[in-house]
């Protein structure tokens, strides 16, 4: 068995003419917060639905637990444990918070012996229980998802994943649209899945958000790595200026200044 429970060892992913992953190497312990940083167009996208398993890779290998796999759909994904938030999350707002949470895998009992029928009680009883774990309290699973915050939204689709035996918890942007307190929610749940031995791809912008719950990093420009580090050999301060593009955009604004390097 691999020290590593996921990794991808040189790849690139490719559209037509355009490169939109070049030589990605990364490499996910269990338990591990792995934060995979870039900006806009840096191919994060691309890279979560390689990791998902929406695209198949043009070059290189895809491993888990060690051995090549080559997903053909997103649900080969979740069968060997990886698990996918996406930014919109996959909610459905007028549907109850209890069948959000158990949408496309409804519990089915026969009433009378005879008739199936969704399995309320248990979807309710479930929803509010791993919720409550997760630190959420809510008063009624039948309440439609669109009376709760951003945040609260964003543990419902975590719980799920998490409820549902995800090994790997992949995180798009998951802080990007809410507030201070919220966003600090949810990197407490980031937390928690470690805590339970889950490992975490927390995809981000925002480098104050990675740097504290982080274990490691990755940075992306262009579809390039631009490097893996742990957080014992780089601080927050020399990831934002790789971010932000280092010497070259020092020297941009410098000329803007009317001063040259």
């Amino acid at each position: 068995m691999s020290e590593y429970i996921l990794e991808l060892d040189n790849v690139s992913k490719i559209f037509g003419s355009v490169i939109a992953l070049n030589g990605v190497n990364l490499k996910l312990k269990q338990g591990e917060v792995h934060c995979l940083l870039g900006d806009n167009g840096a191919g994060k996208s691309t890279l979560i639905k390689t990791l998902a398993g929406v695209h198949k890779p043009s070059k290189g290998e895809y491993r888990v637990d060690g051995k090549a796999v080559r997903f053909e759909s997103p649900s080969q994904a979740l069968d060997k444990g990886i698990a996918t938030v996406y930014q919109d999350l996959a909610l459905v707002p007028l549907m109850s918070v209890a069948r959000n949470f158990y949408m496309g895998r409804e519990p089915i009992i026969k009433r009378f012996g005879i008739f199936p029928v969704l399995d309320h009680d248990l979807m309710a009883n479930t929803a509010r229980e791993k919720l409550g774990e997760m630190g959420i309290r809510i008063r009624d699973a039948d309440q439609p998802i669109g009376t709760m915050s951003g945040g609260e939204k964003q543990c419902l689709a975590i719980a799920r994943a998490i409820h549902f035996g995800a090994r790997v918890l992949i995180l798009d942007e998951p802080t990007a649209a809410l507030g201070v307190k919220q966003s600090f929610n949810v990197l407490k749940l980031i937390h928690k899945a470690r805590e339970r031995g889950i490992s975490v791809i927390f995809i981000t912008h925002n480098v104050h958000h990675a740097y504290p719950i982080g274990d490691s990093f990755t940075l992306l420009n262009r579809g390039q790595s631009m490097g893996t580090y742990t957080k014992d050999n780089i601080t927050k301060e020399e990831v934002l200026d790789m971010m932000a593009g280092g010497a070259e955009m020092q020297k941009m604004m410098a000329e803007l200044d009317g001063v040259h390097i």
